[in-house]
């Protein structure tokens, strides 16, 4: 009942005078030629764009005597000063017609060739507009083949297997037409046919989708089995309209698995593949963990370290550290860079936490000289590091390896190279949200912070009633008290603000 109900749009040819192409999602009764639904509404945009340059139906309300600018295109002839025959608007709609349901042949022929004849002359523009018209109309008309006429609600599945996934396509018709797909691609593990038919039983009777009056299944499958266990009319067409919407079903389930495949290469491409080449071009075993560190301050205050880890070329957020720096004073990234390796491997030693194959410091020298004498010298771990060097904006430039660091040979449109990247701006964006974040809470620290006693509400309270901290500082006891604070708290407030005030009294 939550439903949109928004339809697929129709091509619609008024039945008026001057006759109009308009693309519509309401079917009424006057006498107008509808065609359609049209499930990829761009194509039929774009169709209906085609069919206005090719045929000059009305697209004004001019007046005769007033052209418009389609008139003056060679688009719209209603508007001219002798209006064209009733007989020479039935000539257009009949072509209209004929093209819509499907004798485009003779206009895609002459596309391809203007389209061939642009190329010669190398206009590409002009060739790709044309192949581009080419396509949607290919695909309008592909759409075509999804409406029927009997007016009977079905489900049409067609599947695809291959390398242990499986895809299953649905086309919904309601009406004759086509109003929805869904797709389903999941692993497999029993035969082909059978993980198909309880796919399709599932999909019924566990996700609780309505049954239709008829469902189509391709051949081979066992409807006998389907129609008992779902009640419903289960039938494999085998010639016809009806079988070429099933062979669709199956050939949209095969691109969708192909599809599929794709990503999973190309991901594999920027994770394992990228991770095994980065290996070699350091001349280290594969680096499967890799943990990368990255310092942050503003003119030392506030220092933080962050730590992000990458398994198999992706990041396991679960395992990034934050470090508040503790030892250093100002802003020293060279130590900062010491004690943040130190604690980490410290830990890691101790708790028996798996070590990373690679460790990658944003810096260049001088960090990778701290953190490997932290890990040689102090913790006895030799464990492969590199420093990521940035150019003048800040973006990576060089992979440092080794000691006097070397460049790392590493083409800057490989995949390995757009790991790096990854990885120092994944370190570099850590380390900053987290410097933000401390320092945006200590902005709104105060002086009643420090106070025993005094939390988040009474220091709200104090402030909200006294407006500042000399307001407090000149109050008397049962000023405060009066606002629910214990008496000897508010000993405390009053006792440690003067001693402060005195203090910086004392050192001017």
């Amino acid at each position: 009942m939550l439903k949109d109900d928004k339809s697929y749009p129709y091509l619609k040819i008024t039945s008026e005078r001057h006759p109009r192409l308009l693309i519509t999602r309401k079917v009424k009764r006057d006498k107008a030629k509808y065609f359609g639904p049209y499930p990829n509404v761009i194509a039929a945009r774009e169709t209906k764009k085609l069919l206005d340059r090719l045929y000059p139906l009305r697209k004004c309300n001019n007046p005769p005597g007033r052209p418009c600018l389609y008139y003056h295109m060679n688009q719209c002839l209603a508007c001219s000063e002798k209006a064209p025959s009733e007989a020479f608007y039935r000539d257009i709609v009949q072509n209209i017609t004929s093209f819509l349901q499907g004798g485009y042949k003779d206009i895609k022929t002459s596309l391809i060739e203007k389209m061939q004849e642009a190329s010669e002359q190398l206009n590409f523009e002009r060739a790709k507009e044309l192949r581009d018209q080419i396509q949607h109309i290919e695909l309008v008309m592909e759409q075509q083949k999804m409406t029927l006429n009997d007016r009977v609600d079905r489900d049409v599945f067609g599947y695809s297997y291959d390398k242990g996934w499986m895809c299953v396509q649905v086309f919904f018709i309601r009406q004759g037409k086509l109003i929805e797909r869904d797709i389903s691609v999941f692993p497999f593990f029993d035969d082909a046919e059978d993980t198909f038919i309880s796919f399709i039983g599932r999909f019924y009777l566990h996700e609780h989708h309505p049954k239709p009056k008829q469902i189509f299944v391709p051949i081979g499958i066992e409807t006998e089995i389907l129609q008992q266990l779902l009640e419903v009319d289960v039938h494999t067409p085998y010639r016809g309209r009806k079988k070429e919407l099933v062979e669709l079903a199956m050939e949209n389930a095969k691109a969708q698995l192909s599809e599929k495949f794709s990503l999973i290469e190309r991901d594999e491409e920027r994770t394992v593949l990228a991770v095994e080449k980065l290996g070699i071009a350091i001349n280290i075993e594969t680096p499967y963990r890799i943990e990368a560190f990255d310092n942050s301050n503003i003119q030392g205050t506030d220092p933080v370290s962050a730590m992000v880890v990458f398994v198999d070329g992706k990041p396991s957020k679960k395992d990034y550290r934050k470090y508040k720096i503790r030892d250093v004073e100002g802003p020293d990234d060279y130590e900062t860079m010491r004690e943040v390796i130190r604690r980490r491997y410290t830990r890691v030693l101790k708790e028996s936490l798996p070590l990373p194959d690679l460790i990658i410091v944003d810096g260049g020298k001088g960090q990778m000289s701290a953190a490997l004498d932290v890990l040689e010298n102090e913790l006895g771990l030799d464990i492969p590091l590199c420093g990521l060097a940035k150019d003048d904006k800040h973006r990576t430039s060089e992979l440092l390896y080794g000691f006097p660091p070397e460049v790392v040979p590493l083409s800057r449109q490989s995949q390995e190279f757009y790991l790096i990247q990854r990885i120092q701006d994944e370190v570099h964006r850590f380390a900053i949200t987290f410097h933000r974040q401390l320092r945006g809470k200590n902005l709104f620290q105060s002086e009643l912070d420090k106070i025993p006693g005094v939390g988040e509400k009474r220091r709200k309270l104090l402030l909200t009633h006294f407006k500042s901290i000399q307001d407090i500082r000149q109050a008397q006891v049962p000023d405060i008290t009066k606002l629910g604070i214990p008496h000897n708290t508010a000993e405390e407030i009053i006792t440690y603000l003067n001693t402060e005030q005195e203090k910086e009294d004392s050192s001017e």
